[in-house]
């Protein structure tokens, strides 16, 4: 059941966003999130350029037909499925949240292509054995796989997040991709904390800022495409992207498993 009288980090999320899918006391919680750090609307919005940017490059130039999307947010522009099945038709996405109020939007995250497929799995990402054994109905584990984290790992703030995203890449063959990013405090580390205290206080969904040197541990073993580990602003931008800061605290990465 959803509670629209608690703030919730997915429609508070969508807010930032431009969306609809939220109540008053997400605008309530978000605008104060944005006081506290004025920054994180332009974090919200880097980070779906970035996706937008990350799958078009996977999708046209490495030939990628296949795409595990794990922390799926409430549906917004460009969605993965949307961006894949722009360029590819055939391209199959699997979707995976835990989150309710997603799962009550997840129809919109199910118009395929009649060529291509999408799915839903409404499963953890602290439980990666249910993701693959539902994700492997919709997707062919013996081709490459893009498995995409984009700022859902803070929200599994011990090491155990380590294990969780080697087993998720243990299960992809070679030619398989990771784009991965997340919140760190390396422009403006007090608002970052605050933000993050704040977020705490507020919401169901804790989450923790990671330093560079501590997410570039989730590309161990990976070969980094250029340009490497860095603001998700900075990772090949495009003219579409001109008015955002070129410096913002989430840093990622796109990397292939040989």
């Amino acid at each position: 059941m959803i509670n629209s009288s608690l703030p919730h980090s997915a429609r508070i999320w969508n807010y930032w966003l431009g969306g609809k899918d939220c109540y008053e006391v997400d605008r309530q919680v978000g605008d104060e999130l944005h006081r506290v750090n004025p920054e994180i609307v332009d974090i919200a919005r880097a980070q779906r350029a970035f996706l937008r940017r990350t799958v078009t490059h996977l999708t046209a130039e490495v030939g990628i037909r296949q795409f595990l999307d794990v922390g799926t947010g409430l549906p917004t522009l460009d969605n993965t499925h949307e961006v894949a099945q722009r360029i590819a038709p055939e391209a199959r996405i699997v979707y995976v949240d835990h989150d309710p109020i997603v799962l009550a939007h997840a129809t919109a995250l199910l118009t395929s292509t009649p060529e291509g497929d999408t799915a839903y799995i409404d499963a953890d990402l602290r439980d990666p054995e249910a993701i693959l054994e539902s994700a492997a109905r919709t997707l062919d584990f013996g081709r490459p796989v893009a498995l995409m984290l984009l700022g859902v790992v803070a929200h599994v703030p011990d090491d155990s997040a380590y294990a969780i995203v080697d087993r998720l890449l243990d299960a992809l063959p070679s030619g398989s991709h990771l784009v991965f990013c997340d919140s760190t405090e390396v422009y403006r580390p007090e608002a970052m904390r605050a933000m993050v205290e704040r977020w705490n206080e507020a919401s169901d969904n804790p989450r923790t800022n990671r330093t560079p040197d501590q997410l570039a541990r989730f590309f161990n073993g990976l070969e980094l495409l250029e340009p490497g580990l860095l603001s998700v602003a900075q990772w090949r931008p495009e003219p579409a992207d001109a008015a955002l800061p070129t410096e913002v605290d989430s840093f990622g990465a796109v990397a292939c498993k040989r």
